[in-house]
């Protein structure tokens, strides 16, 4: 491990992350609003530190970056960028309480949506854009971003590319990675301009418009109003979105692919095809579940099944309906939607659909080898067969994410939550969502959960959005051994 090249490549990003405050703060001054000084300080605080670090390990010469280097880059970098993004909150008064400030600083830079503001129309225009615009970044990744920015770096790229997106199959869409991650970005921008143009074209403020932008396409759900997407009551913005939500839950490589010529790329492969069929399956079912119960109109209630399951299982987590108050069945559904979450390469959470697929494959090839012990086969995405270490992978993911989730549940219920509570805010976390269930529903906030639950959610919504492995990693004695 390279402790000097680390903390350069974390200083860069520090450094960035620094400049990019110019745009909450201009917003800050065309406003006129009081925390101009605080977004000042805090970006020249902020790209000052970047900047001390990225000089004072600049004489050293290793430009290799090993396997150790890329995890600990992503995680040490995760963890500043959550201390960089409570600076401004911290500094204007918007969240006095450090714990309450890193607490939602993470929330947006894991495209969680979790949030412990309970009136967030009272935060400035600047603030509120810093808020949305960290969601942006962590959506495909400040440290993809940097892959593609800073080329100059001259260290190799993969291991943290492979750190930051660690899919069952990493995509590179292009011969070098710092290709690669500039595509993803290009692509990211386009359908976040798009976005940003039908909804303001549709009557909603610009500002609240760029600032939903923001928060769709990382599927983080940060809302400059305290209802949510429910505040329009406009079935044309929950349309709009419902759209933007599920391309932000494909594969941004199948985008690539698309607009690339291949008009029929969604329908070929198989994990959006198994995406798409859940989705619907899931609408209709809750469609049918909350019409006549909680909705007398169909239509209505279509509408509101359609929103909140692609939300939920695009680990978005705006809210156009108090779920919470649903029918049982419907709950249980979206509950499940939080754990299935979005397809790999997407900026979703969850344990992502080609896992899913990947499993149940699995399962079915070993009842096949009982039934038939003689014959050859293997488990297949698609036509492209899966080699057994990516299978040994899924299921050691699969066991972790479980294994944890049930330890920070239990934790939770020992703090004094429902268990309803408890399982609710932990799946919301640690599959990257926001709302859950009980105390953490769609229409209450985390302010809460106890001192020590919200830094076992801290904990659980990095685990989330880094996929496990790159943060249990870190914590193994194997890795801090030479």
């Amino acid at each position: 491990m390279h402790p000097q090249l680390i903390l350069r490549f974390i200083g860069i990003l520090i450094f960035f992350l620094g400049v990019s405050m110019a745009g909450p703060l201009l917003v800050s001054l065309l406003y006129g609003e009081g925390s101009t000084w605080a977004l000042l300080y805090s970006m020249l605080i902020t790209s000052g530190i970047g900047f001390l670090c990225f000089i004072t390990t600049k004489k050293d010469k290793e430009t290799h970056l090993s396997h150790r280097d890329g995890v600990a880059i992503v995680t040490f970098g995760w963890l500043a960028a959550g201390l960089v993004g409570a600076i401004p909150y911290l500094l204007s008064g918007s969240i006095p309480n450090f714990t309450h400030a890193y607490f939602e600083s993470i929330s947006g830079f894991t495209t969680t949506g979790a949030s412990i503001l309970t009136d967030v129309e009272r935060l400035p225009k600047g603030i509120l854009l810093w808020r949305s615009q960290s969601q942006w970044f962590g959506g495909m990744g400040i440290i993809v971003l940097s892959i593609a920015i800073l080329p100059f770096l001259g260290v190799g790229g993969m291991q943290v590319y492979k750190a930051e997106i660690p899919s069952p199959v990493v995509d590179k869409l292009k011969p070098r990675i710092s290709e690669t991650a500039k595509t993803l970005w290009k692509l990211y921008l386009l359908i976040t301009v798009v976005q940003i143009i039908l909804l303001f074209g549709g009557g909603m403020p610009l500002f609240e418009a760029v600032c939903h932008g923001f928060c769709t396409m990382p599927t983080g759900g940060f809302s400059p109003k305290n209802a949510s997407i429910a505040h329009y009551n406009s079935p044309y913005f929950d349309g709009v979105i419902i759209v933007f939500m599920l391309l932000a839950g494909i594969n941004f490589s199948l985008h690539y692919k698309l607009i690339r010529g291949d008009l029929t790329i969604f329908g070929k492969d198989p994990e959006c095809r198994v995406f798409f069929v859940l989705v619907a399956l899931f609408i209709i079912v809750v469609t049918f579940n909350i019409h006549g119960t909680v909705y007398d109109s169909f239509a209505k209630a279509f509408r509101y099944a359609a929103f909140q399951v692609t939300s939920i299982i695009t680990t978005t987590g705006f809210v156009t309906a108090d779920y919470d108050l649903w029918p049982p069945l419907s709950r249980n559904l979206l509950l499940l939607c939080m754990f299935l979450g979005a397809m790999a390469g997407s900026t979703g959470g969850g344990m992502k659909i080609m896992r899913i697929i990947l499993l149940a494959k699995h399962c079915y090839y070993e009842v096949f080898r009982i039934i038939h012990p003689h014959a050859i086969t293997s488990v297949k995405l698609g036509r492209r067969p899966i080699p057994a270490e990516v299978l040994s992978s899924i299921w050691g993911f699969f066991l972790l994410f479980l294994g944890l989730f049930i330890v920070a549940a239990l934790i939770m219920a020992s703090l004094g939550l429902d268990m309803i509570s408890a399982f609710g805010s932990v799946a919301a976390s640690i599959g990257n969502i926001g709302p859950g269930l009980g105390l953490v529903g769609p229409t209450k906030n985390y302010v809460s959960i106890p001192f020590i639950g919200k830094w076992v959610l801290i904990f659980c919504m990095i685990l989330g959005r880094l996929e496990i492995y790159t943060v249990i990693v870190l914590l193994t004695p194997e890795y801090w051994r030479k």
